[in-house]
């Protein structure tokens, strides 16, 4: 009966061990006309390279946002597309260093902009008083998509 269970125990742990040793290594060679290859198995060429992989579990709620983010200021920079190459066209590099600083600085705080209107349980504004006038939900949907607006023209 020891025996049994012992023998069922390494089987099951050289299993597990077999399969994420093989699916961990990947190797680059490239051929004879010059092309890379990537295989999950030793080729034998000199010009092989095993690669190092790593990989981290994602958040499954957080990728259709990422994809949505991701798209959305795409679609809007192919349309002002035309316009924005001739504008460029004018500057200087560093001119161009210098508004691609400050559109990402822009970026960055119309996005924790945004993280704050979406996180936030309430919202106010600064009243002429000092005092807080809470917004309605009509507000704050609006105040979202006016930052949205800002994020899709500035963040590209």
């Amino acid at each position: 009966m020891m025996r049994k269970q012992f023998l069922i125990m390494m089987a099951t742990a050289a299993t597990f061990v077999s399969t994420t040793t093989l699916a961990s290594d990947i190797y680059r060679y490239t051929d004879a006309d010059g092309n890379i290859h990537y295989v999950d198995r030793p080729s034998g060429t000199a010009t092989e390279q095993r690669v190092a992989i790593a990989s981290k579990r994602s958040n499954p709620g957080s990728a259709p946002a990422r994809s949505q983010a991701a798209s959305a200021p795409a679609a809007a920079a192919a349309d002002a597309a035309p316009a924005a190459d001739a504008a460029e066209k004018k500057l200087t590099r560093s001119e161009k260093i210098a508004a691609k600083r400050e559109r990402d600085e822009k970026c960055a705080s119309y996005r924790a902009k945004m993280e704050t209107l979406v996180t936030s349980r309430r919202l106010y504004r600064e009243g002429e008083n000092g005092e807080r006038e809470y917004l309605d939900e009509s507000q704050t949907e609006e105040a979202r998509n006016k930052v949205q607006e800002l994020i899709e023209t500035n963040c590209s």
